[in-house]
């Protein structure tokens, strides 16, 4: 992890040649710690359930996860308004790799985090 001085906007952009469907984990709003992760191939209907035409990060058939999305998935995690007015950004692979992610800060507090390739190609 590494350190971002008041940051607390995220934009979210896909630069993928294909759909990525981004979702936040569960929790509280007020929730200072997050993951958010990448789906693709979705399909719901009106109530937001849905068939996957893949496993990548599926959530039981749900728009709105109720957890963290089968693995594979790429995760972007956050921590917000820590200790010493701190934010802090990392990208984990703990669940394996299923879409590049990159950090960008554009207030010079910090350096670009990529990751694009999965760790064993």
């Amino acid at each position: 992890m590494y350190f971002l001085n008041h940051a607390a906007t995220f934009d979210i952009t896909n630069r993928c040649t294909y759909p990525v469907w981004a979702t936040a984990s569960p929790g509280e709003a007020d929730d200072s710690t997050r993951a958010k992760l990448g789906r693709t191939n979705c399909n719901f209907d009106g109530n937001g359930r849905g068939k996957y035409e893949s496993e990548i990060g599926d959530c039981n058939g749900l728009l709105e996860c109720q957890g963290y999305g089968s693995p594979p998935n790429t995760l972007a995690e956050f921590a917000l308004n820590q200790p010493n007015n701190l934010d802090f950004v990392d990208i984990s692979l703990v669940d394996g790799f299923n879409i590049p992610i990159e950090f960008s800060p554009i207030n010079g507090g910090g350096r670009n985090l990529l990751c694009n390739t999965p760790i064993n190609d």
